[in-house]
């Protein structure tokens, strides 16, 4: 069982650690020990006064396996923690304790064919710096793209830009190996490969210190980033839909919008009318010219284009999809929460329609298209005005009992949000890796049902 935070001499335990970087700055501490899980009222209030006691930030496995052993003895909590750009609470430590930050373990080691073997710290935009120019990037990413480090995009996250072709990152060869090190009295690193890698994909760091990754890349595109705009929602849905089933088409994202979502995008103002939905999508420059017929056969309207040359000149369209959005919405008006949604394959998107005309302004529809065990589906990522509790329940029950999958984003419960079912095979290797339970305590449903029974 973890020690109680009041009982360690962190003095003492700081000068165990040796000539690791220490943080015990309350402000960034505060800082340190937090993510966006403020989207969530139901989680705000929950986790606000969650606080770490001390930030470690080692710069090689060495100097994590030193930390694992000093915590394993002292039986301190430890949460590891990638740049803290996820929405659940995934690396705020419930219990205070140790902040594992791997942000200085941020090398790309090699990069071979289709392949490349990076330290978890590492930026995605930083790794697809180094192998574009050889020809390939990685494969999806959320729209933190720019700050999200790759062991905090395999720990807490589930897909993004890219997902349209590659799927999701729990698909089988969506990552190939990492390295763990274990929290065991005598902490060990541990290589696991192939459909191994799912005992600590997505686990929030509840089992195991991902100290290195090698994760398969896709080829290179360049990029031409489009908006298009429709008169009403269910035609833009449609031709989400139509582009998503284009197998011809090479395409990186396709992000519809209901009105009034487009009017809090303050950056993209002049080419999103008034009243119009929009689409954001990403299509590889040779599939540009099909493309537009595509556009022109659905009745829409192209008012932006920047090429794949001018990627790194004004905003990037990724940074207004996926949770972006509702960061956006939330610079206009706070009460806005979120829902993530999966809806069923259904190219007529009966279900979609569905939901927008029963719950009108309420719920304001924002599709972000995926593939799924080969069919094209919308993944909805919804904007919520929100009032209580309870009408927030009543809404995710309601697309429940319709046919939707509603990954629940207001608890910090791995199971409890997309999974639903405890993971027996994660809940076995924490077993093996973390017998103490001291890595990222009171996250995993399954542990706690474990140690209580």
């Amino acid at each position: 069982m973890p020690a109680s935070a009041t009982a360690i001499n962190w003095d003492a335990f700081i000068a165990d650690l040796g000539e690791m970087e220490v943080i015990r700055d309350r402000t960034q501490l505060e800082k340190l020990s937090k993510d966006y899980y403020y989207f969530s009222p139901i989680l705000q209030p929950q986790l606000v006064d969650k606080v770490a006691d001390l930030v470690v930030r080692p710069r090689s496995e060495a100097a994590v396996l030193r930390v694992a052993r000093i915590c394993a003895a002292a039986k301190v909590p430890l949460t590891v923690r990638g740049a803290g750009t996820g929405n659940y609470g995934q690396c705020i430590p419930l219990a205070g304790g140790v902040i594992l930050d791997l942000s200085g373990m941020n090398e790309v080691k090699w990069v071979k064919p289709g392949i490349a073997c990076v330290e978890p710290g590492v930026k995605l935009a930083a790794i697809d710096k180094v192998t574009r120019p050889q020809g390939w990037e990685i494969r999806m990413y959320p729209s933190t793209y720019r700050t999200a480090t790759i062991g905090g995009f395999i720990g807490g996250g589930s897909g993004g830009i890219g997902s349209i072709t590659y799927g999701q990152l729990r698909d089988r060869g969506n990552l190939n190996a990492v390295r763990v090190v274990t929290l065991e009295d005598e902490p060990r690193v541990i290589e696991l490969r192939g459909d191994a890698v799912q005992q600590v994909n997505h686990a929030y760091g509840t089992n195991g210190i991902i100290t290195e990754l090698e994760i398969p890349l896709g080829p290179a595109y360049p990029w031409t980033e489009v908006i298009v705009t429709f008169g009403d929602f269910m035609t833009a849905a449609r031709f989400g839909q139509a582009l998503g089933d284009a197998d011809g088409l090479i395409k990186k994202l396709i992000s519809i919008h209901a009105w009034p979502i487009p009017s809090y995008f303050a950056a993209l103002k002049p080419y999103l009318p008034e009243g119009q939905a929009a689409a954001l999508v990403m299509v590889a420059e040779p599939s540009m010219e099909s493309f537009a017929e595509l556009v022109a056969d659905w009745g829409g309207t192209i008012t932006y284009r920047k090429e794949a040359q001018d990627a790194n000149k004004g905003v990037a369209l990724a940074e207004f999809t996926w949770n972006h959005t509702t960061l956006h919405a939330r610079s206009v008006d706070t009460r806005f929460t979120y829902l993530q949604t999966l809806f069923p394959y259904d190219p007529d998107l009966k279900l979609v329609q569905h939901m927008v005309e029963h719950f009108g302004d309420e719920v304001l529809m924002h599709l972000e298209y995926l593939r799924m065990n080969s069919t094209v589906v919308p993944a909805a990522l919804q904007l919520v005005r929100y009032t209580t509790p309870e009408r927030l329940q009543e809404i995710i029950r309601y697309h429940e009992a319709q046919g939707a999958f509603i990954a629940n984003p207001h608890t910090y419960i791995l199971e409890d949000g997309g999974r639903k079912t405890i993971d027996t095979a994660q809940v076995n290797f924490k077993a093996q890796v973390d017998p103490h339970g001291l890595l990222n305590p009171g996250k995993m449903r399954g542990w706690l049902e474990r140690r209580a029974s």
